[in-house]
């Protein structure tokens, strides 16, 4: 058992620990690491159980730096307890894996990125339902900062903590009064952040964070629900010229202010440090089971959300660690094929896109495969958490509905028209584009498969007839022939909702005497440009783009990328200005990517 002294001790360590590597660095959050040192150090010394030599352990007790900015304070934490060698001094360095806001990829022990503010929290009831689900004993653990606080995702986690019942998730907020420009918005108000957290309904704890026997006795408290402890602290704790004062955000301290500081500390000769090692939990093996495909018809006509409805009811069929998250549109993304019949299967996150996100970030590190799905317009509110995510190295699968202006009616508010380039941006992402409900059903089954970054799967709400017969092959990074013959003039490339309207067009061509291959670019990425370049080259070297999408970043501009330096005539048709509310084929006729405007081109391009 570590003693309080000792506690004392190892929270003085990680205050020269910090001061050392910053002003080494010549850069970082000295004072914000401070103010929390000594609520890190009962957490890591005292109350948290883990192996420190296999991060990767189950029933690990998890820890989530919502303010990736105390970084220091955290890999200081790491290095005492023995579980990174890296040298401190490194900080911030080029090749050294303490980076200057925590990166998963350069230290293992760092389960998800941080440092874009508000998000935290979210991440923690990812892992705490991890925990309910895997009937693990592990307890989740969240450090927020004050100022972000002011980040509305912060209360949309809030609310979901309780809905959810999460009594082992422990936030705390390190309520130092001071941001990075001055005061915070409540100053040390911590009677309002009970208050505020108390009408979410948790169970709130509020202390002084620089007394160690108050933050043992909160850490160690019982709770009903999710516990929040509000910890009162001085920004740059221990260190007198610095403590409290404004200006010394994001600054290190210089040689001769190092030395004044490190006088302050009254470093300890000898501490005792003991890790508390995790309770090992009893987890039967899943075993995975095969599930029949979906029977279509040809003489029916099927929408791509549906199918993908479809396709999530056999995969989480098949396999129990498999969850579908909704942003309370289930009944239209067609999520609630899932939660009629296996309802611990589903997780209901309401109108909280951007926490539904990182949540899934937070179920995705503990061993889930994630399927988080709504309307693919509003998934461009949660563009930072979904960056966020693809920075952590996290992969689980996306699914926008309802894209592009062939949704109709709703008119332009409920349009996806961005996405495509949105996920396009997203590093490590693959894009997945089905244009009838058998490649839907294979898209998504390979995305399933596919354990690399995010994986964005585009669905359509009007039906489409079947295209593809259910024998053919579709792989990450390529694209199908549809149709081809030995002397086409042109290549029409489309994905999705365009691909029937393509198709419709060779056949108005072909009557014309005009033969026009037609692709399905129904990955767009990764892409086979290789492959597309010889196949435009070999067939007459020019090329019609039919898309619905705007034509920043959207496919044409993917097409014409790939034949940069080649020759080729390219026209690329895409939804040029903000559409009105109309029938699908009054929105594609009027915005010019239906067969009619893809024949005009095709005319036009060839002579």
């Amino acid at each position: 058992m570590v003693e309080i002294k000792d506690i004392k001790g190892i929270a003085t360590l990680l205050r020269r620990d910090v001061l050392e590597s910053t002003s080494a660095a010549g850069s970082g959050h000295p004072t914000s690491c401070l103010s929390a040192a000594d609520i890190v150090a009962a957490l890591f010394f005292s109350e948290m159980k883990y192996d420190i030599h296999d991060h990767n352990n189950p029933d690990n007790d998890e820890f989530v730096l919502s303010k990736g900015h105390a970084a220091p304070l955290l890999y200081a934490s790491l290095k005492r307890a023995g579980c990174i060698r890296s040298e401190l001094l490194h900080l911030r360095q080029f090749h050294s894996p303490l980076e200057g806001h925590p990166m998963p990829s350069a230290l293992p022990w760092v389960k998800v990125a941080s440092g874009s503010l508000g998000q935290g929290l979210s991440v923690g009831i990812g892992m705490a339902l991890a925990a309910q689900i895997q009937k693990r004993k592990y307890r989740t653990f969240v450090l927020l900062g004050d100022s972000e606080c002011a980040e509305g995702q912060v209360w949309e986690a809030a609310q979901l903590a309780v809905r959810y019942g999460l009594n082992n998730l422990t936030a705390i907020i390190d309520v130092n009064g001071l941001g990075q420009r001055g005061p915070t918005m409540l100053g040390h108000n911590t009677h309002a952040y009970r208050k505020r957290f108390e009408a979410f309904g948790w169970d709130v704890s509020v202390i002084d964070g620089h007394d160690v026997r108050q933050i043992l006795t909160a850490l160690r408290k019982k709770s009903e629900g999710p516990h929040v402890i509000i910890a009162d602290t001085i920004k740059g704790k221990g260190v007198s010229f610095i403590e409290g004062k404004e200006g010394w955000h994001g600054r290190a301290l210089n040689a001769t202010e190092l030395q004044n500081a490190l006088k302050e500390l009254n470093i300890p000769e000898i501490v005792n440090i003991h890790i508390n090692k995790p309770e090992k939990s009893r987890v039967r093996r899943i075993t995975e089971v095969h599930s029949e495909k979906t029977e279509y018809s040809k003489a029916e006509q099927y929408s791509t959300r549906e199918a993908y409805g479809n396709a999530l009811r056999r995969i989480a069929s098949s396999n129990p660690y498999t969850l579908v998250l909704d942003a309370e549109v289930s009944n239209s993304t067609h999520a609630d094929s899932v939660k009629k019949i296996l309802p611990k299967q589903f997780l209901e996150m309401y109108i909280a896109e951007q926490n539904m996100i990182s949540t899934s970030l937070g179920l995705a590190v503990k061993g889930h495969r994630v399927f988080a799905s709504s309307f693919s317009a509003f998934l461009s509110r949660a563009h930072d958490q979904i960056r966020m995510s693809a920075l952590s190295g996290a992969s689980f699968v996306i699914c926008g509905s309802h894209a592009g202006c062939s949704i109709g009616e709703d008119g332009p508010s409920q349009m996806g028209l961005e996405d495509i380039s949105m996920f396009r941006s997203i590093p490590n992402s693959t894009v997945l584009y089905p244009c009838d409900a058998i490649s839907t059903e294979k898209l998504v089954e390979l995305a399933y498969k596919n354990h690399s970054g995010i994986n964005y799967i585009r669905t359509t709400r009007p039906k489409s007839p079947l295209i593809y017969s259910g024998n053919e092959k579709f792989e990450i990074g390529e694209f199908n022939i549809i149709h081809k013959t030995d002397n086409d003039s042109l290549v029409i490339a489309a994905a999705g909702i365009t691909l029937p309207e393509a198709l419709k067009a060779s056949h108005s061509l072909a009557e014309k005497g005009i033969n026009a291959s037609v692709l399905d670019i129904y990955c767009i990425k990764p892409f086979n440009s290789e492959k597309f370049r010889k196949f435009v080259s070999e067939h007459g070297n020019k090329l019609v783009v039919a898309e619905d999408h705007y034509t920043e970043g959207g496919i044409g501009e993917l097409l014409s990328s790939a034949l940069s330096g080649t020759g080729a005539k390219i026209s690329c048709l895409s939804v040029k200005k903000i559409p009105h509310s109309g029938t699908k084929d009054e929105l594609l006729t009027a915005y010019e990517i239906d067969s009619k405007a893809i024949f005009k081109s095709a005319k036009k391009i060839i002579n």
